[in-house]
């Protein structure tokens, strides 16, 4: 890899509704379509020597859409996780779960925590999946916690500790905001935002992000 290739990278996937009803689908149709690109952009990072991939797959705001795409949703991150996970195993990646555990049903999490255990041994890359995610509901939990100290000390309390400030944040669909998506983590992360929408994210899409980071200069804070 490049020394200016980024290790850490981060998606907002998004776009997954329009891309359904630009094709007169239902909105599930899109998110199982989404699905699939997370599955073969995840095997195109470990090619392109990505340590850490983090997928925004389900935010704390998102309980506000119908009870129907939610149902969907819940029932569709079920399969997945139990049909995909041995495959993953098998490929080295090692799977997270961050977000909160309220809301979710017991027996989703429960498949969460397996997956997670099955694949604690693996190092090709870790898949971290934001579920039930929100930047601010993060930063909350931990400050509930947080009995003083400095960054380092709250940063142990953040969902995922050991996970790393991702270098690039990548946003599809032409979308320009980072929607409440690890704002402690990304404080000085590059963002690419890129017009397609997810399913339609592409290895060459991918591949022109990583590209754009490598042309930037970051200077965090410095000269």
């Amino acid at each position: 890899m490049a020394d200016d290739a980024p290790k850490y990278v981060a998606i907002i996937t998004d776009g997954n509704g329009r891309w359904a009803s630009a094709r007169g689908l239902p909105v599930a149709e899109g998110h199982q379509a989404g699905a699939d690109t997370v599955k073969a952009r995840l095997r195109d990072a470990v090619e392109f020597g990505i340590r850490e991939l983090t997928v925004y797959s389900f935010s704390t705001e998102n309980w506000n859409r119908s009870a129907e795409e939610v149902t969907a949703l819940m029932r569709m991150f079920s399969q997945r996780i139990l049909g995909e996970t041995p495959e993953l195993k098998d490929e080295g990646v090692r799977m997270r779960f961050i977000g909160r555990r309220d809301r979710v049903a017991s027996a989703l999490l429960e498949q969460m925590d397996w997956a997670e255990a099955e694949t604690a041994a693996n190092d090709r890359i870790t898949l971290f999946v934001a579920f039930n995610y929100g930047g601010r509901a993060e930063i909350v939990d931990a400050a509930a916690r947080f009995t003083g100290g400095d960054e380092d000390d709250f940063r142990r309390l953040l969902y995922a500790p050991d996970m790393h400030d991702p270098d690039l944040v990548i946003r599809t669909s032409g979308e320009q905001r980072t929607s409440n998506f690890l704002l402690w983590q990304s404080a000085y992360s590059e963002l690419v935002f890129r017009d397609e929408l997810w399913p339609d994210f592409s290895r060459e899409a991918f591949r022109a992000a990583l590209d754009e980071y490598a042309s930037r200069t970051r200077r965090f804070g410095g000269r």
